[in-house]
């Protein structure tokens, strides 16, 4: 989860509205003529590039052929700077079809975003959608075995508007007690926090002892710092994690329509998805799809984000308000 995109999706209405700049051109499905499946004659497919995105439009071409094979439509991609200005651009009516992370979907929905999910994204095939957070100690450290062990030590968090690496973990500490309930708690007066920057930083600032305890999120710890030799397994042990938080989300303007959406559901949980792809012959071999390499779309509600919405009510935390 990039930290960076979570604090400008909170910000400010100002910081909002010159975000949406980059989509202000974009005049969504407002467009007077429909294809025979009944969508307007142009789509607006709104993202931002992922951390380590060299070419987006590669990463979404998958997905823009399907769209257009089953719509008829001409699907324009449109490269927002963060997930401020796709939110701004739903909201705008810009905006028809957006992929948004699990806390810009909730901001977006408290900013009055009319949206409706198509899907949630899956790394592998039969996967469920979602990830955790994982609060981590040296394995070798037999003083910090839970949450309550880390109350007066110095804590890794990622940075203050990370959802897996600080919000849920902030929703954690206070409900075990560690931190006072209320505007996250004030985090400093139970434990020291460091701000590590990154997941992958919060981990090896744990293994190296520069933090006693830490947060990062599961794959992270699980699998890509150990494929990258980063850790070796047994370096550190987990001693908490989070409930299941939400999975990142395709969504679709309410303003398109009922039949419409319905039929985008459809599309996006049956055919969205690298097997189909390569059936259908729109790839050759196994394809990915977003710049999270994900193997395709499973079907999503927006009661899936309750989760987050609970956490954003129990750390009171202002970024939750947008």
């Amino acid at each position: 989860m990039n930290s960076s995109i979570l604090r400008r999706v909170a910000s400010t209405t100002a910081t909002l509205s010159a975000a949406v700049l980059v989509l202000a051109g974009c005049s969504g499905s407002t467009a007077a003529t429909t294809t025979e499946q009944g969508f307007p004659d142009t789509i607006t497919l709104a993202s931002i590039p992922g951390e380590n995105s060299t070419d987006q439009r590669s990463s979404y071409q998958p997905v823009i052929e399907r769209l257009q094979r089953e719509t008829g439509a001409k699907v324009d991609l449109v490269q927002a700077s963060d997930y401020a200005g796709v939110v701004e651009g739903l909201i705008a009516g810009n905006v028809d079809i957006a992929f948004l992370g699990p806390f810009a979907y909730v901001v977006a929905g408290v900013n009055g975003a009319q949206m409706t999910p198509l899907g949630a994204v899956v790394k592998n095939a039969g996967a469920t959608p979602g990830y955790h957070s994982y609060g981590i100690v040296r394995s070798d450290n037999a003083l910090v075995n839970s949450l309550a062990d880390y109350a007066g030590r110095k804590v890794c968090f990622v940075d203050p508007s990370s959802t897996s690496g600080f919000l849920y973990p902030s929703a954690g500490l206070i409900e075990e007690g560690v931190v006072a309930s209320g505007s996250e708690g004030d985090i400093s007066a139970s434990v020291t926090p460091i701000y590590a920057g990154g997941h992958d930083a919060s981990a090896l600032a744990v293994k190296a002892g520069d933090c006693d305890a830490g947060f990062a999120f599961d794959t992270m710890v699980d699998r890509t710092m150990i494929d990258n030799g980063e850790l070796q397994p047994g370096d550190l042990k987990t001693v908490w994690t989070s409930e299941t938080i939400a999975g990142q989300v395709f969504v679709a303007n309410n303003k398109l329509g009922t039949d419409a959406i319905d039929k985008l559901q459809k599309i996006f949980t049956e055919s969205m998805n690298s097997d189909a792809f390569v059936a259908d012959g729109i790839c050759s071999e196994e394809c990915r799809i977003t710049d999270d390499h994900a193997w395709g779309v499973v079907p999503a509600k927006d009661s899936d984000y309750d989760g987050v919405r609970h956490v954003c009510d129990v750390t009171g935390s202002e970024k939750c308000r947008g």
